[in-house]
């Protein structure tokens, strides 16, 4: 009986543990209600707009002994990939220069969705509400066959901030967070209570989910689905006022939904609602062992013009 009695007590514990938030219906925002931004009407840069040079100094402030650890994944075919997304390289031996130091020379052709492969930052032409975008700029208006004439990757320029890694996982104790578990605001507040943190306007709020360990190793699992932030953590944090948003799995946020009728609406709460950036497959699993919470990140999208998005390579400075 008492064994029983136990196991019923482990299980309930357990459950308590690994609770999501029960399936929470959602509807987007009317454009009389998110339009126009709070950064102004046509503003194009959203949450980028706190790029000021007193965030530079709130960075440069947290950095005690120089080291810099990269939280970007490599540039290779081994990533995981989605539908027709691809990332070839041919290699090109251009030519030996017929000069008396027989310079030679090579070079690269890389076939890829550049903008949204590997460690990635998603821009506001990224994703819409039907046809409608982050401060109510319409895509027939906007896109072009070659680029976006407006919202592209080139407005955001660089960002350095204030870094604040959430380790949801340290506070589970766990390596990874289970497949479709749904990150709650309660799991946000207490692991930053943990941490002894509180978040500040500006900042680079990163999620720390282990989902990166499947990098490259289980690709097909990694696609699949993953544990991320729901809508109402989403909604908290973008009160928060943050520069960016990201995390360690494919979409920052839980996938699939709880609910089965939304598809994603973590990208359209934080890029189309509030003009906050995602910033997608980070490699967060050196900075969580080392228990830094807090740091300088740097991190600068390519300038290319009227992208949708970029691949990048941001670093934490402590």
């Amino acid at each position: 009986m008492r064994q029983i009695l136990l196991g019923v007590a482990l299980a309930l514990a357990s459950s308590m543990v690994w609770s999501s938030a029960q399936a929470q219906t959602w509807t987007v925002p009317t454009e009389a209600q998110r339009c126009p931004s709070k950064w102004g009407a046509g503003d194009e840069r959203g949450s980028a707009n706190h790029m000021k040079p007193a965030s530079v100094l709130r960075a440069t402030q947290l950095i005690k002994t120089g080291e810099v650890i990269e939280i970007a994944h490599v540039l290779n075919d081994k990533m995981p990939f989605f539908g027709t997304r691809r990332f070839d390289v041919h290699v090109k031996r251009t030519f030996m220069n017929d000069f008396s130091n027989r310079r030679g020379s090579n070079e690269e052709v890389v076939i890829s969705e550049i903008g949204q492969v590997g460690t990635q930052f998603d821009g506001f032409a990224h994703q819409s509400h039907e046809d409608s975008h982050y401060n109510c700029f319409k895509t027939g208006a906007i896109s072009t066959r070659g680029s976006f004439t407006k919202l592209g990757i080139e407005k955001v320029g660089t960002l350095m901030t204030r870094g604040v890694l959430i380790d949801v996982a340290a506070l589970k104790g766990v390596d990874t967070l289970p497949d479709t578990y749904e990150i709650t605001v309660k799991d946000l507040q207490d692991a930053l209570a943990r941490q002894r943190l509180t978040l500040q306007p500006g900042d680079a709020v990163l999620i720390h989910t282990g989902w990166n360990k499947l990098w490259a190793k289980d690709n097909a699992r990694y696609v699949k689905s993953c544990p991320g932030i729901g809508v109402a953590a989403a909604e908290w944090l973008a009160k928060q006022d943050p520069m960016l948003v990201g995390s360690d799995n494919w979409p920052v946020e839980v996938a699939p939904n709880p609910d089965p009728k939304l598809s994603l609406p973590v990208h359209q709460v934080l890029l189309v609602v509030n003009g906050i950036h995602l910033l997608e497959n980070l490699k967060l699993d050196e900075v969580a062992a080392k228990q830094v919470y807090e740091f300088a990140f740097v991190m600068q999208p390519l300038k290319a013009q009227g992208f949708s998005g970029s691949t990048v390579a941001p670093v934490a400075i402590r």
